[in-house]
């Protein structure tokens, strides 16, 4: 009983609230613009989640090809993990130093093969 009337008295009501996104989002955003920069928040997370875990499955797999000594599979999943680690520093999800020194290790590594 009290815990409901305390729930009322503390409920926002302001107009300026987006219903919807207050209906996912127990800590609501005070205005429009705030509830929409924190929308937009959760989709580039999202994005940028996707791309950096994509990048990092394809550096796993790279490394136990390599790891399991087969160098035509290597090349190839190498080229791959260069390609796609390449679009996340375009899209500014990875620092391009990172992406460098990343593919300088794995191009090292993949020479110790032959």
């Amino acid at each position: 009983m009290q815990v409901e009337k305390l729930r009322r008295l503390t409920r926002r009501t302001s107009p300026l609230v987006c219903r919807p996104f207050s209906e996912l989002y127990p800590a609501m955003a005070n205005t429009k613009s705030a509830a929409k920069r924190a929308r937009q928040t959760t989709r580039r997370t999202a994005t940028n989640q996707r791309s950096l875990t994509a990048v990092k499955n394809q550096l796993k797999t790279v490394r136990s090809v390599i790891k399991g000594g087969k160098k035509a599979e290597a090349k190839g999943a190498s080229a791959k993990f260069s390609s796609t680690v390449d679009k996340a520093v375009k899209a500014g999800r990875v620092h391009p130093n990172k992406a460098n020194r990343l593919k300088s290790r794995l191009a090292k590594a993949q020479a110790k093969l032959a």
